[in-house]
């Protein structure tokens, strides 16, 4: 089942900054951030402090932020995407299966991750980047607890 459709936020490299910045600005309390070296564990000292995922709360919507991955062209006007979460890997596997018809880009197959047994990022073809997101209770628990 589709749980939320969220704004994501993608900032390019100063991830920490939008973070305090949004948090004043906006009124959002910060639930959550990882960072590229809690996540990577071989992580170059130059990423360390990128924002993997961060989560926050307006008003009780949730909207989240990442840094750019580097390796990543970064294009001001395409910062923003929509992360469509769903409660299980059959939802997120459907949507991603319907909205990558005909899609101009292909991001990142739809995969399991260590925060998600299915995630996947695309373009579709009508330039509206979509993260599809299942969020299921425990799933990357043994990839954290090495941690």
């Amino acid at each position: 089942m589709l749980k939320a459709m969220e704004v994501y936020l993608v900032t390019n490299g100063d991830g920490l900054e939008a973070i305090e910045f949004y948090k004043e600005a906006l009124g959002a309390s910060v639930e959550q951030v990882t960072l590229y070296k809690d996540f990577m564990p071989d992580c170059p000292a130059e990423l360390e402090n990128f924002v993997m995922n961060a989560q926050f709360r307006l008003n009780g919507q949730r909207f989240m932020l990442s840094d750019n991955n580097p390796e990543m062209p970064y294009t001001v006007g395409d910062n923003i995407t929509v992360a469509l979460v769903t409660d299980d890997a059959e939802t997120a596997t459907d949507l991603y299966q319907k909205l990558s018809v005909d899609a101009k880009a292909i991001h990142l197959e739809l995969q399991a991750t260590p925060w998600s047994p299915a995630y996947g990022n695309i373009t579709d073809k009508f330039g509206i980047t979509w993260q599809i997101n299942a969020e299921v209770a425990d799933h990357g628990q043994e990839f954290y607890a090495d941690k």
